[in-house]
């Protein structure tokens, strides 16, 4: 009875074991067929036709591991063991451009802002030295040769105030030139008024000033020390005498340098120097009056650009309450916008720059994006200007823009690549021969699958792919399941083609 009982166990596994070999080699079967070019019912059979699974169009098929190869009709790729990808008309976008689903959209954080036309403010602000205002200064110099007798001012850039005593001077032709005027003045007669008038024009042609000779007209007496005085109010910017020292006729002193007005020399990008003129009002705050807001304008802009930093000097003259700013302070400049008009503007974000042109990504329906060239021009507040390449309404990405003109850039790129002919002479490329083993799967008109292992002149894995048959064909003793040893070598339609295909010694099926 037990030994009955073993061999209906013996009985049901042998049967169970052929019904799922048998399945294995269907499946297998099937799966060669698919791997052999036979599509599924479903698939389209033709560029062009209309997928009735999906009800889409499709343009053409090809592998995604190379997108830029395209094949028009269904059917295992050259390149890789899988089948060919359908791409359809609605995922399509034109070159250089780029599709992305709503979900992908929403992890990726693409913003998009539209196209508007509006006022653009163009504040500019520039950082200035300060400096003296080079119209206010005066020099007091030497008329006659002379002696230092009194030094009031003694040190550089003390203060002086206009009228205020700096030196009194010993000059001995203004001694001369007095006596004979006051005894020209004591003589009497008629015609002594030419005399008297001749008499003062030599004391003012020896270097007397006018308020000199109003003293001693005024007192009657010669003076042999006489006063020089500060002729405006200010610093004394340079001192050439000491007291003691004599001086020449026309020795510079004293360089006195005003400071109820100052020169702000303001650094201004050439990209905006064209947006400042003479005469432009300006409002300048500087840290030694903080709460300060003075006003101005440009005087002058001077016709020479910085080199290492490509700016103009725009001079700034502005008014000095209390002589506070000195030269060599810093303040910061803004200048007053000129009359806005309206403009088209996007947010500055959403402008790539490239180095030659400035691209925005456009956003059309569908979830498409295309990359766009434009011609920008002025930028404040954070929006810029375009001249050249939008429309009022579009919609720019603000926001991922890289990752997307980065995916398009790629696209685009193999779009151009499998647009480019052919060369008529076959690639250096096709002239290396590689060399495998592996096991036959099918054979079909054009072309037969191996199974091999690694081909290491290739960097290739263990796969299974198909390959073109053979100029000569391929012996009729072959059949699927040999194991062969073949060469190959690449052609320049990106597929691989057999040279030749031999039986190993031991023939047979694995």
């Amino acid at each position: 009875m037990k030994n009955k009982k073993v061999m209906v166990a013996l009985i049901l596994a042998i049967a169970v074991g052929s019904a799922g070999y048998g399945l294995y080699t269907l499946g297998k079967q099937q799966g060669m067929a698919t791997q052999s070019g036979t599509p599924a019912p479903a698939a389209a059979q033709a560029k062009g036709a209309v997928d009735a699974g999906t009800g889409r169009k499709v343009l053409y098929w090809h592998d995604p591991m190379v997108p830029g190869q395209k094949f028009d009709k269904p059917g295992k790729s050259p390149f890789m063991d899988m089948q060919l990808v359908p791409v359809y008309a609605d995922e399509s976008t034109d070159e250089g451009g780029v599709s992305i689903s709503p979900r992908v959209q929403q992890n990726l954080g693409i913003r998009t802002a539209e196209v508007t036309r509006g006022t653009l403010s163009l504040g500019i602000e520039a950082v200035g030295s300060i400096a003296y205002n080079e119209r206010d200064v005066a020099v007091v110099q030497a008329r006659s040769n002379g002696y230092v007798e009194r030094l009031y001012v003694r040190a550089p850039l003390d203060p002086v105030n206009k009228g205020q005593p700096l030196a009194e001077l010993y000059v001995p032709d203004w001694v001369a030139a007095q006596e004979e005027f006051l005894a020209v003045k004591r003589m009497r007669g008629a015609g002594t008024e030419s005399l008297v008038d001749a008499a003062r024009q030599r004391m003012r042609l020896a270097g007397m000033s006018d308020s000199q000779i109003r003293l001693i007209d005024s007192t009657g007496k010669v003076h042999l020390r006489l006063t020089v005085r500060a002729p405006i109010s200010g610093i004394v910017a340079e001192l050439n005498v000491q007291e003691g020292m004599t001086v020449m006729s026309g020795a510079p002193m004293f360089r006195i340098s005003g400071l109820d007005t100052v020169w702000v020399n303001a650094a201004v990008p050439e990209a905006v120097a064209a947006q400042v003129r003479p005469g432009t009002a300006v409002e300048a705050r500087a840290a030694a009056l903080p709460g300060t807001v003075l006003k101005g304008k440009v005087s002058a802009i001077l016709p020479e650009v910085e080199a290492a930093t490509r700016t103009l000097k725009a001079r700034v003259e502005l008014a000095n309450p209390g002589r506070r700013l000195v030269p060599g302070m810093f303040a910061t400049i803004q200048f007053a916008p000129a009359a806005a008009s309206k403009v088209l503007t996007v947010p500055s974000e959403a402008v790539i720059q490239t180095g030659k042109r400035s691209v925005v990504m456009v956003a059309q329906e569908g979830g498409k994006f295309a990359p766009v060239d434009v011609e920008i021009g002025a930028e404040g507040d954070g929006q810029t200007e375009i001249r050249k390449g939008l429309e009022v309404g579009q919609k720019v990405v603000v926001s991922g823009q890289f990752l997307i003109d980065s995916e398009a850039s790629l696209r685009g790129t193999a779009i151009r690549m499998s647009d480019m002919p052919m060369p008529d002479k076959p690639m250096q490329l096709d002239a290396a021969v590689h060399r495998g083993e592996g096991k036959i799967e099918s054979i079909d008109a054009d072309e037969i699958t191996l199974s091999h292992g690694p081909i290491p002149s290739m960097q290739w894995p263990a796969m299974t792919m198909g390959f073109q048959r053979p100029e000569g064909g391929v012996s009729t003793a072959m059949k699927v399941g040999d194991t062969v040893i073949f060469e190959f070598r690449p052609t320049t339609d990106g597929a691989f083609k057999l040279i030749t295909i031999t039986p190993t010694s031991e023939g047979g099926k694995k």
